[in-house]
């Protein structure tokens, strides 16, 4: 399942820019046989204080930009004698990733260290005994100056079980020449779209509604925005209500107006941005990939592509767009946990991580990198990055939530099919049944 939250750092991450990190061709062992391939990597994948610096094998997603490489560079040389670490790139899915991690873990495969972890994957690594929990002053280093909304993420029945490395939000990118002043409301938007259809002009609003985790990221978003919450703080039970069923509206009202792209049911963040790059659209809801790559394939248009906060569901109060991004987590079986919980403060510290964000674009964790000017030339809109950031939503946090995720997705794609009471209620049924390990996947 493509992760949006992470969204946007292969081209899958859709429509990866000059910014954005995308998919390296490097070749990695197969996973037959996890646990006798495991034992012989132990023997050979690390090392001892006896014989020089330990290695610590760190399992992060595919990153064609220069980033991770120089972080780990970085952090290799600040250590050199104490540990060495070793880039172990997963698939390019974000669900292989997933997998091929879940595998060795089960396998209890010692030869783990460094954990990338998508922002959903916290849970049902921690409930599953996978990850060490983080405490004392590796505990206080991760969460000293780090935004809320990503400590969040790493939470897990009130334990810290990773570190936030990177984060991801959507904005609003919008086209000044068709609409001057950006709408601040979902009703304004979509009335926007509507009058310029009229009008005979671009007027399509971009966003995802294929059935992937796009469009459960995009109800995560209204929900919350509407006052509302998916499931409980404990995930033991669906708490959707009324805030759900205005968000399910908002969403058919788009889906059945002119402002909708025909093709919405099948779009995903790359497609959103090649049909505003097309001149297709008025409004995009989107990552900040997207402003380097108009920048690079659209350049007259680039000159009125603007941003602006997400849209409002309810005017006057700003919208909790859903967080995404990638947290580091410590492999409960790894035979050097103490250094790989140093190492892994080391990759998401001040410098690396104002390398990811220009080098790798993905915005910071760190909340004072964001009034530091080495941001500011890639990331112009970084002042609203940071609002939406202080303000986000997570998305439910449970060890089922691929379940739950593939469930929601299932019921509001295509969102013109949507019947916002009549949704919501089977939305119920079958997230509870997800909670209660009974019924069958979509």
């Amino acid at each position: 399942m493509d992760d949006s939250g992470r969204a946007i750092r292969r081209v899958r991450r859709g429509g990866a820019s000059p910014m954005m990190r995308f998919p390296r061709r490097r070749l990695l062992a197969g996973l037959a046989g996890v646990a006798l391939a495991g034992s012989a990597l132990t023997a050979c994948g690390t090392s001892n204080a006896a014989t020089g610096p330990v290695t610590l094998n760190f399992y992060f997603y595919p990153d064609t930009s220069t980033a991770t490489d120089t972080g780990v560079s970085n952090c290799n040389a600040q250590h050199k004698s104490e540990y060495k670490i070793s880039y172990q790139v997963l698939p390019v899915a974000s669900g292989n990733q997933r997998l091929e991690m879940v595998r060795r873990l089960a396998a209890h495969d010692g030869t783990m260290d460094i954990l990338g972890l998508d922002v959903t994957w916290e849970a049902e690594f921690a409930q599953a005994g996978w990850i060490a929990p983080w405490t004392g002053q590796y505990k206080a280093e991760a969460e000293n100056g780090t935004l809320k909304p990503a400590l969040e993420t790493a939470m897990w029945k009130g334990q810290l079980v990773a570190v936030p490395d990177n984060s991801n939000t959507q904005l609003l990118w919008y086209n000044s020449a068709l609409t001057p002043k950006p709408p601040t409301t979902w009703a304004q938007m979509i009335a926007d779209a509507e009058h310029l259809a009229k009008e005979g002009k671009p007027h399509y609003i971009e966003i995802q509604g294929a059935q992937y985790e796009g469009a459960t990221v995009w109800f995560n978003t209204m929900v919350a925005s509407a006052g509302g919450t998916i499931l409980n703080p404990d995930a033991t039970k669906v708490t959707l209500g009324a805030p759900a069923v205005k968000a399910l509206s908002i969403m058919k009202e788009l889906a059945s107006s002119p402002a909708a792209d025909p093709s919405l049911s099948v779009q995903m963040e790359n497609d959103n941005r090649l049909a505003f790059e097309a001149g297709n659209a008025a409004f995009e809801l989107n990552y900040p990939f997207v402003y380097p790559a108009m920048k690079a394939d659209n350049p007259k248009l680039f000159k009125t592509f603007k941003w602006a906060l997400f849209p409002e569901v309810i005017p006057g109060q700003p919208a909790k767009v859903t967080i995404g991004g990638t947290d580091l987590a410590v492999s409960a079986y790894s035979q050097h946990k103490a250094l790989a919980f140093q190492a892994a403060l080391c990759l998401r510290d001040q410098q690396n991580q104002i390398i990811n964000a220009n080098a790798g674009g993905v915005p910071p964790t760190i909340a004072s990198l964001y009034n530091n000017p080495k941001l500011f030339a890639d990331y112009p809109f970084h002042a609203d990055i940071l609002k939406e950031l202080e303000n986000a939503s997570v998305r439910p946090k449970s060890p089922v939530y691929q379940v739950v995720s593939i469930d929601i997705a299932h019921l509001i794609s295509p969102a013109s099919g949507i019947s916002p009471a009549g949704t919501e209620k089977a939305m119920i049924a079958q997230m509870n049944n997800a909670l209660q390990s009974k019924g069958l996947v979509p």
